[in-house]
């Protein structure tokens, strides 16, 4: 279950609300604001009530300061969410996350939750328990460019007191599909409550934390995102047996067993 928070907004921004998680938090972010303004690049389907629909791309500033305009917080999970060619990258998830900033510059937007990703540190392996201070091992160019929006939010908390929670998410789906998702999955019901507390916990600065449930494996440490108040109320635990007769023991010189990435450390840019 979500948190209960007295904090209700008059407007929140959902970008990427067409895609996966886009249509998992829509209709659950409605209950804590007034207004939910929607966008992607893509159609969105009609509007609920209480609802507003953008069809925008994150490149095109001016549709940017559009999008922000009475915004009082961003929830953006827009751009390309897995590997791709380089241009569509630079497009979305670097020059669209610039001016996405930039506009909420201009309108004086102050809270920010980033969807990062854990292919910010798919090259360390799956036997060492990191946090988000250890230094960026990108799998992809996917990967690289969430470490740049990371970069680029604690350069915008610095300069312009912008603050940002980069959720490094890790395989938010409805169930545990496979052995590494014993240690990356994230409950629909805990990312709700993490957007949740990256939303309305008061003070956060520019802060890093992994999006996972509470589960048994263990990769990565959010001692240093205590402040949050994030407790995950599911795990991956009670799936176990069930995914471990699913699929065979894996080999452990395998780079996809090996690494925390998975199946990206060997993606080439052309093959997502």
């Amino acid at each position: 279950m979500a948190p209960h928070t007295p904090i209700r907004f008059r407007r929140l921004l959902l970008t990427g609300a067409a895609g996966y998680l886009g249509g998992v938090l829509r209709p659950r972010l409605k209950a804590y604001c007034d207004t939910l303004r929607l966008s992607d690049r893509r159609p969105l389907g009609p509007a609920a009530p209480g609802e507003e629909l953008v069809v925008a791309e994150l490149d095109d500033a001016a549709a940017m300061l559009n999008l922000l305009a009475g915004v009082d917080a961003i929830v953006h999970l827009g751009g390309i969410s897995v590997e791709a060619a380089w241009q569509p990258i630079l497009a979305a998830n670097i020059d669209g996350l610039f001016k996405l900033y930039e506009a909420a510059r201009h309108h004086g937007v102050k809270r920010v939750v980033f969807a990062s990703s854990n292919h910010v540190t798919g090259f360390y392996r799956q036997d060492e328990v990191i946090t988000p201070q250890h230094m960026p091992k990108p799998d992809t160019l996917y990967g690289l460019s969430k470490a740049f929006g990371e970069n680029l939010a604690q350069l915008y908390w610095h300069r312009h007191g912008i603050q940002t929670v980069s959720i490094r998410i890790g395989s938010s789906t409805a169930e545990v599909a496979d052995r590494r998702m014993l240690a990356t999955w994230l409950s629909h019901d805990d990312l709700e409550q993490l957007v949740l507390r990256a939303l309305t916990a008061p003070v956060v600065g520019h802060t890093v934390v992994y999006g996972l449930s509470d589960n048994g494996t263990r990769w990565w440490d959010n001692t240093s995102a205590a402040h949050l108040g994030y407790r995950p109320q599911d795990s991956s635990e009670l799936q176990r047996a069930r995914v471990e007769a699913q699929q065979p023991v894996l080999d452990p010189n395998d780079p996809h067993v090996m690494y925390q990435g998975g199946r990206f450390v060997t993606l080439g840019p052309f093959d997502a």
